[in-house]
Formats: C-alpha cells, sequence, structure tokens
C-alpha cells in the first residue's frame, strides 16, 4: 500500500493506493470519528462492494443510500435521498458519510456532507479509474444544472481517499478510458516525464497490467496532491487542472449528461485547447499530434459532437466557473507539460478551433 498527503495544514488527509484495502477494517475505521454512519452508493456498485464496505462497519449504526447510476441523476433532486435517510434515521451531525462508487456519487455524498447541518465528516472509496486520479482527491463537490455541469457545490475535504485498485476488475472498457483521459491530462499540464511514461506505457494500461496502473494513479494523485496543496480553493494554480474541461463540460451539457463520459468529453477538450494554442503559435502541430495519438491509443475520442455548432460551444461555456468579468478564461498550452491560465488568445482563432472539431463521429 502507497500512502500520500493532501498537506492543507489541519484539513490534511491521507490517499491510500494498493490493494485489498476494501478488506482492512481499521484502515476505514480509524478515520471515522464517532459511531454513525451511512454509506452512499449506486445500483451499479451497490451489488458490487455494499456488503463488503458494510462488513468492516459492524461496530457501528450503518446504513445505506443507494442512488440511481449516472451522469444525468447527479441534481439536487436526487441528492435529497441522501438527506431523507439521514433526517428520517435520525442520524446527527456526528454521523460520517461514506462515498463508495465514481466521481458522480463522491461529488453528491460529498456535497451532501458539505451541507447536512452545516457539514460532517465524508470518506471518499472511489472505484473508478477517474475518481481514483482526480474527483475523489481536492475536495471539490457539486451537482450539476440543466445549464451547467458542476455549478453548485462546495469545496469540502474528505477524511481520507481509500483508492482499492482490485476495484478496477469490474470497470468496463469505456469507463477504463474515460479514466485514462484525466491520467493524460496530469502529463499535459505539467509533467512532461509522465506523458512520456504515458505514450510507452499505454498499452499495458488498457490491458490493465496491475503496476502499471498502480504507478499511474499514484504519480496522478501526487501531481495532484501538490497543485491542491498550494492552492486549495482554486484562484490561482489550481485552475491549471481544469484543462480542457470548458471545452469537455460544455460538451457534457450541450449533448446531454451521460451521453458522453466525463473523459471522453475532456480528452476532446484538451485536444480542442491544444490545437488553439498551437494556433496561437504556443505550441507545435506535432506535439499536438502526439497528443491526439496517445488519446487514439487510449480509444478516446478526438473529434467534436457534430451536432453542436460553434455557436452552441460559445453559449455553453460563457456558463463556467472560469468566467471572470464576462470573459472565458482559457487552460492552454505552450507545450506538453507546460500548461497555462490564459484569456489573451485570438477569439476568432477560438473559432477556427471550434469550426474544426465540427466532425462526424
Amino acid at each position: 500500500m502507497k500512502t500520500l498527503q493532501v498537506e492543507l495544514a489541519e484539513r490534511s488527509y491521507p490517499i491510500y493506493i494498493g490493494t485489498e484495502l476494501l478488506s482492512q477494517k481499521e484502515l476505514l475505521s480509524k478515520h471515522i470519528k464517532r459511531r454513525e454512519v451511512v454509506i452512499v452508493t449506486n445500483e451499479t456498485i451497490a451489488p458490487l462492494y455494499l456488503e463488503k464496505v458494510s462488513a468492516l462497519l459492524t461496530e457501528f449504526k450503518c446504513e445505506s443510500v443507494i442512488l440511481p447510476d449516472g451522469e444525468s441523476y447527479k441534481t439536487l433532486e436526487v441528492m435529497n435521498q441522501i438527506f431523507d435517510k439521514l433526517l428520517s434515521e435520525q442520524f446527527s451531525r456526528q454521523v460520517t458519510l461514506i462515498a463508495l462508487g465514481g466521481g458522480v456519487i463522491g461529488d453528491m455524498t460529498g456535497f451532501a456532507a458539505a451541507c447536512y447541518q452545516r457539514g460532517v465528516p465524508f470518506i471518499q472509496i472511489p472505484t473508478t479509474l477517474l475518481s481514483q486520479v482526480d474527483s475523489s482527491v481536492g475536495g471539490k463537490t457539486a451537482v450539476n444544472h440543466a445549464l451547467g455541469k458542476n455549478m453548485i457545490g462546495a469545496f469540502y475535504q474528505p477524511q481520507c481517499v481509500i483508492a482499492d485498485t482490485n476495484t478496477l476488475n469490474t470497470l468496463d472498457d469505456r469507463q477504463l478510458a474515460s479514466g485514462i483521459a484525466e491520467v493524460i491530462k496530469y502529463g499535459l499540464i505539467n509533467d512532461l516525464a509522465f506523458f512520456e511514461w504515458l505514450e510507452n506505457n499505454i498499452s499495458a494500461l488498457k490491458q490493465r497490467d496491475p503496476q502499471a496502473l498502480a504507478y499511474a494513479i499514484e504519480r496522478s494523485c501526487q501531481d495532484k496532491a501538490d497543485i491542491v496543496a498550494k492552492d486549495e480553493t482554486e484562484q490561482d494554480v489550481r485552475a491549471l487542472l481544469n484543462l480542457g474541461h470548458t471545452f469537455g463540460h460544455a460538451i457534457e451539457t450541450g449533448m446531454g449528461y451521460g451521453n458522453w463520459l466525463h473523459g471522453e468529453a475532456i480528452a476532446t477538450g484538451m485536444l480542442m485547447a491544444a490545437d488553439l494554442s498551437a494556433r496561437q503559435g504556443w505550441m507545435s502541430t506535432e506535439d499536438v499530434a502526439r497528443i491526439r495519438d496517445l488519446f487514439i491509443a487510449a480509444g478516446l475520442p478526438v473529434d467534436g459532437p457534430q451536432q453542436m455548432s460553434s455557436d452552441d460551444f460559445m453559449s455553453l461555456m460563457s456558463v463556467d466557473k472560469k468566467v471572470q468579468d464576462g470573459v472565458i478564461r482559457l487552460v492552454l498550452l505552450k507545450g506538453i507539460g507546460k500548461a497555462i491560465i490564459s484569456d489573451n488568445y485570438d477569439a476568432d482563432k477560438l473559432r477556427e478551433t471550434l469550426m474544426a472539431f465540427q466532425k462526424e463521429l
């Protein structure tokens, strides 16, 4: 087992990465401060892991909430089911919530924990590659709105993150590829050596090689933990973690939540950011081709949805957390491993990029 630390003073917490972690009772129980626990999971994960996790909690008053599975259910209305359970069973503010699932479950459980009686502890047990390398770490919690993704939420840190890599054995290939998109993101932002490692090891990741997956998860979590420690609430450098997300969130919202997986949308979004960066003269077309080739090797889309026009993109991108004073701030690239935050780009070139990605899938 590897243990990383997210350094946030009194809100610091560990990330545990390894196999068979869901069999280690003490690993989980030592982070539960009182005797009340509610596990939040979904219809897909519950049959696989709910009984296993519940068996670690026999000494606690433990209940569970099983939500429908999918991005389309990441709403205030569905999140109310968590509050219904907490209130109907008279759970106090000493309760600990456990998020058992992927990014949607982690985001909703964290937000519910931030809200219930003005804040109760929660623990992340991510079961997808995407959630293990990204969404479970850093304290971003949220639900979607019809007009924009993750627009209603809070920064709220977990007590710990328990990433049992055995859970990836039950992940389908499409979800695995979606997670690999977030892994590639770390190489593009500020870790050229990791990007080069990914170019050489993408086949091993696709084939679920345990050593390759463990290394990719650890490296990704360390890269993210380092950035979060510098900027917890995204006032500065943490915004770099949104590479591809302004474009990608527009795709997710425009195409209907869940039709494109998050990783699929941000893969295309990152390639769009690279394309615009090249049009600005900030990076070479050869580097853009390397990025495109890696996404293709990972089994990720590299064209935008033909149903969305450049006007659709611009409208949806304007409803984004990175908009300041009416200007869309984008995370762009000065090269592989050299991400920047900029509003100093040519708007006409942005239009050119959007139009270039309107190809048939």
